[in-house]
């Protein structure tokens, strides 16, 4: 019992090791900003790395780790895109996006493959994911700005299309060729 109990500790342990890793991983994403002269939402890394967390971390631990993420911005530290923080910017026009970011990394948490491999399904995942991660970001950045339909989608959506697909490529492609391993790793 006592021996159970060890590796149950262990694996906790190193899970929240990933996570805190990951949440990193996110921070230096959001660091990697290009402004758009079209709206006040920027181009950044931060979505790559939260789709990423939620295929290696899984549903319970990715949304530790974004939760954490969010939780760091909101206490002030400088982790949200350009090195902004504060309450600000979670209640600002890109507020929607990093709320988004829990629908996301919970959704290719849930979605993706699990035990056997299947590219498929962690594309369809990283899909959804982003389908809710531009459904919580849109209509958000649409009631904050006052813009309206057309002016949202076209400051909040149209202009990052290439770069979702993009992400989503080459997370799917890290996932094939990392996952397996990481997984390997984990366990032991």
């Amino acid at each position: 019992m006592a021996e159970k109990t060890t590796a149950s500790r262990s694996m906790n342990l190193r899970m929240t090791v990933y996570a805190a890793l990951f949440t990193a991983l996110i921070i230096i994403g959001g660091y990697i900003s290009i402004p758009l002269p079209v709206g006040p939402v920027p181009i950044v890394l931060a979505d790559f790395f939260v789709m990423i967390t939620g295929l290696f971390l899984g549903f319970k631990w990715g949304l530790a780790s974004v939760a954490l993420y969010l939780s760091l911005g909101a206490l002030g530290l400088p982790v949200f895109a350009g090195g902004r923080s504060g309450l600000a910017v979670l209640f600002g026009p890109t507020g929607g996006y990093l709320f988004g970011y829990l629908l996301l990394v919970s959704s290719v948490g849930l979605l993706a493959s699990n035990r056997k491999e299947s590219t498929v399904r962690n594309l369809m995942a990283l899909i959804a994911g982003n389908i809710l991660l531009y459904g919580a970001g849109v209509p958000w950045l649409k009631a904050v700005t006052n813009l309206g339909w057309a002016g949202a989608w076209a400051a909040g959506l149209i202009p990052f299309i290439p770069g979702i697909i993009i992400k989503i490529a080459v997370a799917s492609i890290l996932a094939r060729v990392f996952l397996p391993r990481f997984k390997e790793i984990s366990v032991q």
